[in-house]
């Protein structure tokens, strides 16, 4: 029984190699060091150039960018800035920073999940393929208002 277990543990493992380079489920992600103000610099330039409207008590802007560009979503004390409206079937560079300490970025439905850094541009390329409103959570802890820090992503047709 030994030698079966062993032979087992074997192909377990083997398993394990093959599914995490074959498999679907790894995002398509890169990260770069990043100091935190160029990170904002370069997420307050694009809401500059491409909000469509504001939204909420906070007047959060709604941000339209053009299909194939990089888009910055910055998490902090506690939200997810901008709220960014994407066309569906369209690439996007998604770049996630974190401005205070470490985040989670748990995209729903879709069940995209992420570790989002300071000093780090953790970078997705995403292509929305459903029309809808997708809810952005925190899923790590980050203090007493953690329960509130929720965002959007609108995608439209």
């Amino acid at each position: 029984w030994i030698t079966v277990a062993f032979l087992w543990g074997l192909v377990m493992f083997s398993a394990m190699i093959y599914w995490h380079i074959a498999g679907k489920q790894n995002l398509s992600n890169e990260a770069y060091r990043i100091d935190p103000f160029v990170f904002a610099e370069r997420a307050e330039a694009m809401a500059a150039q491409y909000t469509v409207r504001e939204e909420g008590d906070t007047q959060i802007p709604v941000v339209h960018p053009p299909p194939g560009s990089d888009v910055y979503l910055i998490a902090r004390l506690w939200e997810w800035w901008p709220i960014l409206e994407l066309e569906k079937d369209q690439n996007y560079r998604l770049h996630l920073s974190s401005m205070d300490w470490q985040h989670g970025f748990s995209l729903q439905p879709t069940n995209i999940n992420i570790q989002v850094h300071p000093n780090y541009d953790m970078v997705l390329t995403i292509t929305p393929d459903e029309a809808g409103v997708y809810g952005i959570v925190c899923n790590e802890f980050c203090g007493i208002g953690h329960h509130t820090m929720l965002g959007r992503i609108y995608v439209v047709e």
